[in-house]
């Protein structure tokens, strides 16, 4: 697998997700360098950059303070600037990977309406409403896995639970 350092601009297409042992994922959009100017002497390579299709990197979090601010500040439509190991995939078709090291917020996206799916804060933890579930995801607002909760009145019992077992911190 061919891996390198590198830094990205792109559209973050989703909610970050968090993910396993404290860090996040989200697909983030790439856009080619925009050709300001339209000038009818443009080269062929210059004609082929204006049309290549838009590319997904499906980004991970490498760092704590990354997966913070992932899961508490970064919104769809946010323009992000993401350093970190690019690794190319072995299969054609197949996107990208980017662990992050470093995150800059450039630019915010507008505030998004979200109608199937929302995530609500509860103090140091995360919840996940989906409209197609009856079940909710609980996790800590580092990432951390908590459990399902069975319905909304559940969710203050598992993380009392889990507060309870892991000393009060999330």
């Amino acid at each position: 697998m061919d891996t390198k350092h590198c830094t990205v601009d792109g559209w973050v297409d989703a909610i970050p997700a968090p993910s396993p042992r404290g860090t996040a994922t989200f697909d983030l959009i790439v856009r080619p360098a925009d050709i300001s100017a339209v000038d009818a002497d443009l080269t062929d390579a210059e004609i082929t950059a204006q049309d290549t299709p838009d590319t997904i990197v499906s980004c991970t979090s490498g760092d704590s303070r990354v997966t913070h601010e992932l899961l508490n500040g970064i919104q769809p439509g946010d323009l992000l600037r993401v350093t970190g190991t690019l690794d190319q995939p072995q299969t054609p078709g197949e996107p990208a990977r980017l662990t992050i090291g470093a995150l800059e917020v450039l630019d915010t996206g507008l505030i998004p309406v979200l109608r199937d799916t929302v995530m609500d804060r509860y103090g140091d933890y995360c919840v996940i409403f989906e409209a197609d579930r009856d079940q909710i995801p609980v996790f800590t607002a580092s990432g951390q896995w908590v459990g399902l909760a069975d319905n909304p009145d559940a969710i203050a019992t598992l993380i009392d639970i889990h507060e309870r077992v892991n000393g009060g911190d999330a």
